[in-house]
């Protein structure tokens, strides 16, 4: 995209509701374009091929008219565009432009499908909707991209209960903003380029949402002091030398940007609010990647942080300056650029790069719950409940000393299935485990004693009841069961496949 193009004015957002109407009309939704393109043209937009959604919108029609304009950024003729459109208004506003005859996009235009249904829009730079015309490569250092895989992930994770006030800090095109509009009372959203901001004033009209407090600065620096119910941000978390790219690049040293965030965050959270990000973190040579993420944690806060990949240097290198486009410059150039990654990361002695989730919990507990994990399998989005629920137990197991624990009742979690594994014909198993279906999937190897235990919590007796009656069966000492078993039930109810049935 041009210096110019990024320059020039916007669309004004006033009459968005005549647009959207006439998107609507047209049925240019999510599920709209899954019947027009079919799946495998969908899935190819996802990866930037445009060829298949040329090849399905070449009929006349109202959608096959709005895929071409705003997904495609292919002229269309202009009475094929006043059929479909408010035409003289969306010129006037400047959503779209005329070229001779023909009528041109200025924005992308991606329909998004929301999570109870609704039928959104994310507006972005051309050809920067994830799924549009051209992706993200070779854009210019301002430009504002749309709905990708990154926010989509932060969206479903991030717990959706009702609040007064959330903040989404670097906003980008409005994704999180939308979202937490759905169930804030009041919407904060700020970044550091302006344009964002426009854009995703017009991202929240367009999709029919209250406007949301838009402040430009870096990181907490446009609120100041301000409290929230609720933080989000997918940041600029890239590590890189330099920050070439506004979008992606951090502009600190190394994951300096993601450290402070992370560690601002608390004094900006009002008590039991959550705050949700996606950050990179330094694989340093010597020293544990998790204590590093876990000095970031701020005082009185809970945390639960999640890497779900790590690459070597190379790759990590790689996939950005493909990101950038700069595969496409001349070889020197490219090798100039990947040479400059590879120093930086030399200088800080970094071995490799994660990626994952940090979700930080206000608790004011003396003695925080911080769980750090890896965990790279696949999982069941939305996980937003899923978080809530893993520190509601957290609450729970830090209030229970063993005697309370098995003084308690408990149920298996729902979706939790028994895989016993062993040789075929064998008397016994050689092990059980216990897999979710849901939500993270965790699979875990329990013993006899557990298998049988989670077996028959439905909530009726106690814990300690139901030790006394697997001790009899297997011939046991049920005081010596009762003193082991506390220790692999916790990590049951911390794992999620165990539930107290007291609701605590």
């Amino acid at each position: 995209m041009s210096t110019t193009s990024l320059t020039a004015s916007l669309p004004v957002p006033e009459r968005a509701d005549r647009l959207r109407d006439a998107l609507l009309a047209a049925d240019f939704t999510a599920d709209g374009l899954l019947e027009l393109l079919g799946a495998p043209a969908y899935a190819a937009l996802a990866r930037s091929e445009t060829v298949p959604a040329l090849r399905a919108t070449r009929a006349d029609g109202p959608l096959a008219t709005l895929v071409r304009l705003f997904l495609l950024q292919r002229p269309v003729p202009r009475e094929r565009a006043r059929a479909v459109l408010p035409l003289d208004e969306a010129l006037a506003d400047g959503w779209v432009t005329e070229d001779g005859d023909r009528i041109r996009a200025t924005v992308d235009i991606r329909p998004y499908g929301g999570p109870e249904g609704q039928d959104w829009f994310i507006v972005s730079d051309l050809g920067c909707a994830v799924g549009g015309a051209a992706g993200a490569s070779g854009r210019g250092e301002g430009v504002v991209l749309g709905v990708g895989g990154a926010s989509t992930t932060l969206a479903g994770i991030t717990v959706r209960t009702p609040v007064a006030s959330a903040l989404d800090l670097g906003t980008g095109s409005g994704i999180q903003a939308l979202h937490a509009a759905q169930h804030a009372t009041r919407v904060t959203a700020t970044d550091l380029n302006p344009r964002a901001l426009e854009f995703a004033r017009l991202t929240l009209a367009l999709s029919g949402a209250p406007e949301a407090d838009l402040r430009t600065g870096s990181l907490f620096e446009p609120v100041a002091s301000e409290t929230y119910d609720l933080i989000v941000s997918n940041p600029p978390f890239v590590i890189s030398p330099g920050a070439r790219l506004t979008y992606r690049d951090g502009g600190m040293g190394g994951d300096d940007l993601c450290r402070s965030l992370v560690q601002q965050a608390g004094e900006r959270l009002n008590e039991g609010g959550f705050a949700q990000f996606l950050a990179n973190w330094q694989h340093v040579e010597g020293e544990d990647w998790q204590e590093r993420v876990r000095s970031w944690v701020p005082r009185g806060c809970d945390a639960w942080i999640v890497q779900r990949e790590v690459q070597d240097v190379t790759q990590y290198a790689e996939l950005w300056l493909r990101d950038a486009g700069d595969h496409r410059d001349d070889p020197e150039s490219y090798a100039d650029r990947y040479e400059a990654w590879l120093d930086e990361f030399e200088r800080r002695s970094t071995k490799a790069v994660g990626f994952g989730w940090i979700t930080l919990r206000k608790s004011g507990a003396d003695d925080p719950s911080v769980v750090i994990e890896e965990w790279p399998h696949p999982v069941e989005q939305p996980l937003g409940e899923a978080v809530r629920a893993h520190f509601a137990r957290q609450d729970y197991l830090r209030t229970r000393d063993d005697a309370a624990l098995l003084a308690d009742h408990f149920v298996l979690a729902p979706e939790v299935m028994q895989e016993q594994v062993g040789l075929p014909g064998a008397e016994d198993p050689e092990h059980v485990v216990l897999r979710q279906n849901r939500g993270m999937r965790r699979a875990t190897k329990v013993d006899a004693v557990g298998a049988g235990f989670a077996g028959v919590c439905d909530g009726t007796l106690s814990a300690g009841r139901i030790l006394d009656a697997i001790a009899q069966l297997m011939g046991e000492d049920p005081v010596m069961l009762r003193d082991r078993t506390p220790r692999a039930i916790r990590l049951l109810v911390e794992e999620g496949f165990l539930e107290p049935a007291t609701g605590a």
